[in-house]
């Protein structure tokens, strides 16, 4: 009992003790005592400064990821082999090109090599092929006999990018240039005023996907062959699409359209967005600087990039329905947004002090999603159309979606060049671009000219 009474009274004087230290630590943080602006917000994804060395990095998982994933070689039975993705789809166009842009920007040829490799072995095994009366090979049909955009429009402007030049004798990958651009100029259905359309889910239903399937490839066309033609059917066709797809109000796009209806379905797809973000900085990178048509292109651009920035979410990422917030972040639209707002930024497009911030925020999001192995999680996969919000909020995501891939390394290699263009830092906690390196150490500063700054005190 004396014992007992001994040890309760200690505890009971400690009780006085323990309470005025936390008392004295809760009073030491208050407005006399500390910046209660720069304390660490709590962030749900890295906020701040980052390092080439990272977005490299990432680069270099994705890349080490999609090139273990798509095998080119022909199986004993005559047919391709199989790997996680394939060679001649869409989305693989899509990151032929991005591959290619990231050699351009790291000067690190292994991106370019794979593509290389690639289309090698296309050139290689097309022929034999070409012979069969029915193709033995899903794949190679797809590449030898496309039936719509999506089986050519992307992969004709990787093989045009990737060629420089058509070659005089048309055969080998030229040859497959040609059958692709044969279908994409002649072959996909288009409106009266030649836009493309399809007769899915409706008859004369535009898709806004098909702004990049298609027109990005008649405007390279161009650059390709010397021949202007194409790039006046390009920047028609992009104002068509402008005409009839973009709900001003809003400042973005509407996923489809059903020529003949007085009102017409609109959801704002984020993805399909994307592709149209995408049509626009392709554009603007293929057309001669004294087109017509480029004041025109360079304003949309700017109109559509403000309304994106207005809808991207505290996360960083964009949302499924760019105007639900209660639909899911996607990971696949993030991407082209990131990729596109930078190069538009490192192409003195748009202001880097407004549109940086905006980009590395949704490369900060994205980076989480690239698993250390290289997989690009949270994609939404294939989506067609509907004239109802459940279909979009409902479509499943997942990293085995191939769409995730070339947009991700895209942004990854263009953030590389915003990087290097800009010079990032917080400033009072903010993360803010600028055009001069900043190298005062405090996390508090005015600017000077000389770019050392001045601390606030």
């Amino acid at each position: 009992m004396k014992l007992n009474h001994i040890l309760l009274s200690a505890s009971l004087l400690c009780l006085p003790s323990a309470s005025l230290l936390v008392n004295a630590q809760e009073e030491e943080v208050n407005d006399m005592t500390t910046p209660l602006h720069l304390l660490k917000p709590d962030y749900k994804i890295p906020y701040g400064e980052i390092k080439p060395e990272e977005v490299k990095n990432a680069l270099d998982r994705m890349y080490q990821y999609v090139d273990a994933q798509t095998p080119y070689a022909l199986k004993e039975d005559g047919t391709l082999e199989r790997g996680a993705f394939r060679i001649g789809s869409y989305e693989w166009g899509i990151t032929y090109q991005a591959l290619m842009a990231a050699t351009k920007v790291t000067g690190d040829k292994k991106y370019s090599e794979y593509v290389t490799r690639r289309f090698d072995f296309i050139r290689a095994v097309a022929p034999q092929f070409r012979k069969q009366k029915e193709c033995t090979d899903a794949q190679m049909e797809q590449i030898l006999h496309p039936r719509a955009l999506d089986d050519c429009g992307t992969m004709c402007t990787a093989m045009m990018k990737a060629q420089g030049k058509p070659r005089q004798d048309k055969k080998g990958l030229d040859e497959v240039i040609e059958n692709y651009f044969q279908f994409v100029e002649e072959g996909q259905y288009r409106l009266s005023d030649r836009t493309f359309a399809r007769h899915r889910p409706q008859r004369n239903t535009i898709w806004l996907d098909d702004m990049y399937m298609g027109i990005p490839t008649i405007a390279y066309r161009g650059v390709y062959t010397g021949e202007t033609k194409y790039f006046d059917e390009a920047a028609t066709m992009y104002k068509n699409f402008v005409r009839r797809m973009w709900v001003p109000e809003k400042g973005i796009y509407r996923h489809g359209y059903v020529e003949g209806l007085t009102e017409q379905p609109t959801y704002h797809w984020a993805r399909a967005n994307g592709w149209a973000l995408l049509t626009t900085v392709e554009l603007l990178d293929m057309l001669p600087q004294n087109h017509p048509d480029r004041l025109f292109i360079m304003l949309q651009l700017r109109k559509h990039v403000r309304g994106l920035a207005s809808y991207q979410s505290s996360e960083g990422f964009w949302h499924q329905l760019l105007d639900r917030a209660d639909s899911y972040l996607e990971t696949s639209a993030t991407a082209i947004y990131v990729y596109s707002i930078a190069h538009a930024v490192n192409e003195g497009w748009l202001d880097g002090i407004t549109y940086g911030p905006v980009a590395q925020l949704g490369w900060q999001a994205l980076a989480t999603q690239i698993t250390d192995k290289g997989l690009v999680k949270g994609t939404c996969v294939g989506t067609g159309m509907a004239f109802d919000p459940a279909f979009y909020y409902y479509r499943p995501v997942s990293a085995a979606a191939a769409h995730g891939y070339g947009p991700a390394i895209w942004a990854a290699a263009e953030m590389l060049r915003l990087l290097d263009k800009w010079h990032p830092r917080t400033n009072d906690s903010g993360l803010h671009y600028y055009d001069q390196k900043q190298t005062n150490p405090s996390p508090l500063f005015y600017l000077t000219e000389d770019g050392k700054g001045e601390a606030v005190k």
